[in-house]
């Protein structure tokens, strides 16, 4: 919010008290000023001045040879090119040798031929922004009120060096989104009395839902909180007045005409979001405040059609949608110059509803803004009075005697209970209660008790303050942050270390690191589209009530949905050989609908395995590249259990003849702890990545409860092992991890280790069988094997291997 600070001086007595002090008190106590700024930066020698006559140039048509009074002995020549130029205007004079908005120096020229002995300046020349021009003088010059003193500095006249403080209010300060609330912070700090503007609200009767001249539903009052509506008749809609322009300016408004001025400017004052109708374009008279309906459209004030849904409050007139609620007015009900009757609407909405209409449809406003945050539902219908008696004013209304105020708020102070005792130790303070009751009076709250037991009356500007540790928080930014004395805790050190699961992830970064895989870090939320892809669990996602937008909506139930993005990203920029890990959380609600988290490890391997060096060419990756990682990674950790495979045909996204569960044994039960395989070809174009991409995912939540083995160390074995080889022709249904196993479970406790290293198919072997050749390596640590022994175990094994799978040797 942008400050004045001389209409700041009106309401506070600070005139002691320099900006750049108040800014850096202000942010000290919890309001933070971004910065102090002027809008006489770089203007000089630039005055008021007056067109006697203007003529047009001989040598050009769109520009005007004129000569104007500045309070000099003789008048100046001076060349203007703008169109609204005329003769007995006040107008802004750059004179010889001045300096204008951004650093540009004016000096005597000829234009066209005719000497130019100045400029007559535009708001935009001498610094005000284009979007705060009031549209009458867009395209031209400012034409200065009539009483405008000849020759006075237009930094004086127009109070440009007014220090304008840019305040960062956060979301919990409403209060500080008004002037008025913003006097009550200043002179708090300060300890001086505010004084704010007072309307008389005794000549007006108050009715709930009708009046002569407009009736009033709130359909949806659980939405509109308070609706005040205030009927101005016989206005004269013009210019604001030149100090009105001025202080809108400053504020970053635009001034629009007197009637939408005034609703403005009491926007900042208390502020209370108004809005001004066109008492005459309303249908019947007649003002209904529902929901809106889907299908329904409404052209707002910025003249664009908007598609409305059923979360927006809308306010019509009995039938269609005449404005958005606390977000922007209908341009069908607009105040344009032919308005003579105007209906003022002061209302409180759903912040969250405003919220939401607002970032849909992209209209974020000093009005929504408000809304959003909240307003003082005290002074809801004293804005809307208020409003009424400028219009009286400043437009020669007549105002209604009856006013329309319905509302379901109360606006009485909120009580909130504490002691001395509780702020005192929240805040490592030893204030006394008096010095309390004193920051509390400083605030405008009320205190009653003592020091043992007090009851703060709060305000209700203040909704940002309603539990006792609120109050600490006022006490300690009043008496100063600054002023609370450091100390150290009292706690004795200790060592504390890893714990089992730190130690365990911070493994898996070592092994996945060691093994030539990069980190990525990815974002936990994703789109509602992507969240099903890899989705090996199926799991329901979580659905973020207010997301940022569509691409960020559900938390991720697996990690691969975000590494794919990652891997797209670096091969849209050549990176193509790619070894990415991810070690992080993913999120799923159970079947009873709360929420879990979970760790995962995910990887991705895509292109080729060895780079293109000399003496070795590159091979694509493969499945069982992948499936070494994730057999290295489980090795390494030294569990119990080692992973067996199976094969998986059905996951959506994976290559159905490439892909297998990770399965282990925990406790003797079977847990399907994750996958690996190569993405189905549809799936890897969808992301353009290369063909050759494998993935993996394993969920380390059950890891994290198994013990790690005891390292039980061996001596050398001191005699010789043996080895033998065999070739089994077996059915294309038989896997190796069934062969291996049923080796091992039929061969002798010498058995020490057994090795594929071989698979056939083609001539003189069957088309739906497949030769696999097994090593075979034997070891007995207290004795020579003899060739006996090992022979008849290997007879065994091909006997039992012949039982179970059918297996003949070659």
């Amino acid at each position: 919010m942008l400050m004045s600070y001389e209409w700041l001086k009106e309401l506070v007595d600070i005139a002691d008290i320099p900006a750049e002090e108040l800014a850096e008190k202000m942010s000290r106590t919890g309001i933070e000023v971004d910065g102090v700024n002027t809008l006489n930066d770089g203007l000089k020698k630039v005055v008021v001045g007056q067109t006697l006559s203007v003529e047009n140039h001989p040598d050009a048509d769109h520009l005007h040879v004129c000569q104007v009074d500045v309070g000099e002995e003789e008048a100046l020549q001076i060349v203007c090119g703008a169109p609204n130029v005329a003769a007995n205007q006040k107008v802004i004079v750059a004179l010889h040798n001045s300096w204008v908005a951004g650093h540009n120096k004016i000096k005597k020229g000829r234009m066209r031929g005719v000497m130019s002995q100045g400029m007559i300046c535009s708001l935009e020349e001498i610094g005000i922004s284009s979007a705060l021009v009031p549209k009458e003088y867009a395209d031209g010059i400012m034409v200065l009120p009539e009483d405008a003193p000849i020759g006075m500095d237009i930094v004086d006249y127009l109070q440009l060096d007014d220090p304008i403080l840019d305040l960062d209010v956060t979301p919990n300060r409403a209060d500080a989104f008004s002037m008025f609330g913003d006097a009550y912070e200043v002179g708090a700090i300060y300890g001086r009395e505010v004084t704010l503007p007072t309307v008389d609200e005794s000549p007006y009767t108050l009715n709930s839902t009708e009046t002569p001249e407009v009736r009033i539903e709130v359909e949806n009052s659980d939405q509109v909180k308070e609706y005040n509506a205030v009927v101005v008749k016989h206005v004269h809609v013009e210019p604001s007045p030149l100090w009105l322009q001025m202080r809108l300016i400053k504020a970053g408004v635009r001034p629009i005409n007197n009637v939408v001025d005034i609703t403005n400017y009491l926007l900042m004052a208390y502020g209370q979001p108004l809005h001004a109708f066109d008492y005459d374009k309303l249908e019947n008279h007649h003002i209904v405040t529902r929901q809106a309906k889907d299908g329904e459209t409404l052209v707002t004030l910025d003249e664009e059609e908007r598609a409305l849904m059923a979360d927006d409050i809308v306010i019509t007139d009995g039938e269609k949608p005449i404005a958005l609620a606390g977000v922007m007015g209908g341009l069908d009900t607009e105040i344009t110059e032919t308005t003579t009757n105007v209906l003022i609407e002061s209302a409180i909405f759903m912040g969250a509803s405003v919220r939401k209409t607002a970032r849909r449809l992209g209209l974020r406003s000093e009005s929504s803004i408000r809304n959003e945050r909240g307003v003082n539902p005290k002074t809801t219908l004293s804005a809307a009075i208020h409003a009424a008696t400028m219009m009286q004013e400043l437009a020669g209304g007549a105002i209604s005697d009856q006013v329309i105020h319905q509302t379901t708020l109360d606006s009485s102070p909120t009580i909130v209970e504490s002691n001395t005792t509780a702020i005192n130790r929240l805040l490592g303070l030893a204030l006394s209660y008096e010095e309390m009751t004193a920051i509390f009076n400083q605030l405008g709250f009320e205190v009653n008790g003592s020091a043992e037991a007090f009851q703060v009356s709060v305000p209700s500007r203040r909704l940002d303050v309603k539990i006792a540790a609120d109050l600490a928080e006022e006490v300690a930014r009043i008496y100063g942050y600054d002023k609370i004395p450091s100390t150290l805790p009292e706690l004795k050190p200790n060592v504390i270390g890893l714990n089992a699961s730190q130690r365990f992830l911070r493994l898996t970064h070592q092994l996945m690191t060691g093994m030539g895989y990069d980190e990525v870090i990815s974002y936990s939320l994703t789109s509602a589209d992507k969240v099903s892809v890899l989705n090996r669990y199926a799991r329901q996602a979580v659905t973020l009530s207010h997301p940022l937008s569509d691409d960020h909506r559900v938390m991720r139930t697996n990690l691969l949905t975000s590494m794919l993005d990652v891997a797209a990203y670096n091969v849209a920029r050549q990176l193509t050989d790619l070894s990415l890990y991810e070690v992080g959380r993913t999120y799923f609600q159970n079947e009873q609908g709360h929420m879990e988290e979970h760790t995962h490890l995910a990887g991705l391997w895509s292109g080729t395995v060895m780079t293109n060096e000399w003496a070795e060419k590159p091979r694509p990756v493969s499945f069982y590249d992948i499936k070494g990682t994730v057999e290295r990674y489980f090795a390494a950790l030294n569990l119990p259990m080692v992973p067996t495979y199976r094969a998986n045909t059905t996951m959506t996204g994976m290559h159905p003849g490439q892909t297998a569960d990770i399965v282990v044994n925990i406790a003797g039960e079977e847990k399907v702890i994750g996958f690996v395989g190569g993405l189905h070809p549809e799936l890897a174009k969808a992301y353009d990545l290369p063909k050759t991409t494998f993935v993996f995912e394993c969920d380390l939540e059950p890891l994290l409860a198994v013990n790690e083995q005891k390292i039980v160390q061996q001596p050398l074995p001191k005699y010789p092992g043996m080895s033998r080889d065999i070739a089994l022709v077996v059915p294309e249904t038989v896997t190796y991890a069934q062969l291996a196993e049923a080796i091992k479970a039929s061969g002798s406790s010498y058995l020490n280790r057994v090795q594929l290293f071989d698979v056939y198919r083609g001539e003189h072997i069957a088309s739906d069988k497949k030769s696999m050749a097994f090593g075979l390596f034997y070891l007995n640590p207290e004795a020579t094997l003899v060739d006996e022994e090992v022979s008849a175990d290997v007879e065994r094994i091909c006997a039992a291997l012949h039982e179970q799978f059918g297996a003949e040797i070659r």
